[in-house]
């Protein structure tokens, strides 16, 4: 006879006594608790009724209300609905483990675990829902176990919902636009004006997103291990919250990628052990809490698929800017040497226009670009080549081979489709084959992280945001410091100086840290001429400021307000502090230098000129301890970037 769920729920001893030690209880109501290790966070997954759910408390205060698990199939029936609870099996998560590159050197993966074991009676799966909860995260997904032979499971969509309180406020984004503020049954941040026919129109949000819970703390919602299945959005619920929105088309916004007609997948098959992606759900008592959980995306990915990535070098990179020759590439490299850039960039029409028959096999004739690799080598400095995605499927194994042997660096490939289940295995297929030909990859447009940086640790980073070379407002550059780069690296596309930016310089060198990628494109629209004609100082903070690093910490902020975040590499700490475009005046504690004395270099906002990028940077020295605190002045639209060095005794 099939158990029945209170007969399950009803434990022996020793099974209770076996989730007691990973911090899980169960009743026989059909409920159990999976807490976090420190005891903050507790996770409830009902199973007592027709569609398991799930629900989360932090700090003793709501911050996910029951909301429903499952996965619709194809045939539009929800698995789970009615399936029999078969039982859990608990598991503890210890220890710590290090990224290739990352935003601290060392992420604790310790966490509770459990799996639910699910029966469907109708077409005799057997699949499980399993649980993972962290200090400040909890994260769910699904596992097809077992079909009867000959069968298969094809779906359709995922019932994975994420009920907020009514006061919750949500900071969303689609395509490459900016963060809009909603309540979350009025989700509809602003579709890109280029999406084509071909694509998912509606109320519909990409992830990472978060959330003003309104009850003193804050959310943020997540994917990640997102593999051979669609990219996930949200969408408003009928019933109330956010529910998953697997994606039928490629998400692309702007420029070309193909024709505008591209085939929905509206069904897709899972096979038996596959996994899904983890729907991550992370907590906070503070928006800049959240920015300290970003070790949560990579420790749930799957782990290096590369073997050995010694190779994998992190860096700054300056495009080399058209008209391409020879000569002005080489002096491209000259600027990149004296500056300690890693790598230059040929961005797009190095080889032709990209978006029709042209071959990424030879460049253009004005450019020597085997001369130009050559004299970069020579220099320690890696060349970067970018490649149209159309390309990329006619000959993806010759390419490799052959930029092997010219020894290019890296790649950059642009209008990346990803959405589909067949786009993120194509992307899986092109960065893990660069990879195998040691060569990093950043991914332009439409994309959005998940981890993949930590399953192939060539894939630098991404874009898949409405980057600074847009020239947005200052305060989308604080929004995006509590949403995108929590989740995995942002290409960002520095633009210093430029004439369109609406924030002041000293703000720019701070998105330095604000802003997070292993590889920082500087000097976006800039060539070395510009910073021939009289010193620029200031552009030491460059010169010196890593891209990866040992340590991460939230110093300050509000959401839409302002942001400080310290990051420190080996010794030396690098804090860097945006407004938005209201003056402000801050006073920050030191206390995460750790003790000792230090020499702070700043570089502030001088007299605030109109336009605000006219605004000089003034550079100041002084001394500090670990036990000061420093006082901050922002201009309108303003930031500082501060580089610590230590001088006297004390502890990190």
């Amino acid at each position: 006879m099939t158990p029945t769920r209170r007969q399950i729920m009803s434990l022996t001893a020793a099974g209770v006594a076996s989730l007691n030690a990973v911090a899980a209880t169960a009743q026989t109501s059909g409920h159990m608790a999976v807490e976090s290790p420190d005891k903050r966070l507790q996770v409830v997954v009902d199973v007592s009724g027709a569609v398991p759910n799930w629900s989360a408390r932090f700090d003793g205060r709501d911050i996910l209300l029951p909301s429903d698990l499952g996965l619709w199939l194809a045939e539009g029936r929800l698995l789970g609905e009615g399936a029999q609870f078969m039982g859990m099996t608990p598991k503890s998560h210890s220890g710590t483990w290090s990224p290739v590159l990352g935003q601290s050197s060392v992420y604790d993966a310790t966490s509770q675990e459990v799996t639910l074991q699910f029966a469907d009676p109708k077409s005799s799966a057997r699949f499980n829902i399993i649980i993972r909860v962290f200090n400040g995260a909890a994260a769910v997904r699904y596992q097809l176990v077992s079909l009867p032979k000959g069968k298969r499971l094809r779906l359709m969509g995922e019932r994975t919902q994420f009920r907020f309180p009514d006061s919750a406020r949500i900071y969303s984004s689609r395509d490459e636009g900016d963060i809009h503020v909603s309540a979350q049954n009025r989700l509809a941040p602003l579709e890109h004006p280029d999406l084509t026919i071909s694509s998912d129109r509606g109320a519909y949000a990409d992830l990472p997103l978060t959330v003003d819970v309104g009850n003193g703390t804050f959310a943020y919602v997540a994917e990640s291990d997102r593999l051979h299945y669609p990219r996930c959005m949200v969408k408003p619920h009928e019933k109330g919250g956010l529910v998953t929105y697997l994606m039928r088309y490629p998400g692309r916004a702007t420029g070309w990628g193909g024709e505008d007609d591209t085939p929905e997948e509206a069904e897709f098959d899972i096979d038996v052990g596959q996994k899904t992606p983890w729907r991550i759900l992370l907590a906070a008592d503070s928006a800049k809490g959240l920015i300290e959980q970003h070790r949560i995306v990579p420790t749930l990915a799957t782990a290096n698929q590369l073997g050995d990535v010694s190779w994998v070098r992190p860096g700054r990179a300056f495009r080399i800017m058209k008209p391409y020759s020879t000569e002005a590439s080489l002096k491209a490299v000259d600027f990149a040497d004296q500056h300690k850039i890693e790598y230059v960039l040929f961005d797009a029409h190095w080889y032709g226009d990209g978006t029709d028959a042209s071959e990424p096999t030879y460049p253009i004739k004005a450019l020597d670009l085997q001369r130009v690799i050559d004299y970069a080598k020579t220099k320690k400095i890696g060349v970067m080549l970018y490649i149209d995605r159309v390309a990329v499927t006619r000959a993806l194994d010759a390419m490799c081979k052959l930029y092997q042997k010219w020894g290019v660096a890296g790649v950059k490939l642009g209008f990346m489709w990803e959405g589909r289940q067949s786009d993120v295995d194509f992307i899986h297929k092109v960065v893990k084959a660069f990879g195998e030909h040691r060569m990093v990859v950043n991914l332009h447009d439409n994309l959005r992280p998940a981890g993949l940086e930590r399953t192939l640790p060539n894939y630098l980073t991404l874009e898949g945001v409405k980057g600074n070379e847009q020239f947005p407002a200052a305060r989308h550059h604080v929004n995006l410091a509590f949403t995108r780069p929590i989740a995995g690296p942002i290409d960002y596309t520095i633009c210093y100086a430029q004439e369109r930016n609406q924030t002041t310089n000293a703000h720019q060198l701070a998105l330095a840290v604000t802003c997070y990628s292993p590889l920082t494109l500087l000097y976006w629209y800039d060539k070395p001429e510009k910073y021939a004609d009289k010193p620029w100082p200031e552009l030491k903070w460059f010169d010196d400021c890593p891209t990866t690093w040992d340590e991460t910490r939230a110093i300050a902020g509000e959401i839409g307000e302002y942001v400080v975040i310290a990051r420190r590499k080996g010794d030396v700490w690098y804090l860097g502090a945006i407004t938005n475009e209201m003056e402000r005046r801050l006073e920050i504690d030191l206390s995460f230098l750790g003790g000792g004395s230090w020499t702070a270099t700043r570089y502030m906002d001088g007299n605030l000129s109109r336009p605000a990028y006219k605004t000089a940077v003034k550079i100041e020295t002084v001394e500090v301890m670990a036990t000061s605190r420093l006082k901050l002045q922002l201009n309108a639209a303003g930031g500082q970037a501060i580089r610590f060095v230590r001088t006297g005794a004390g502890k990190i």
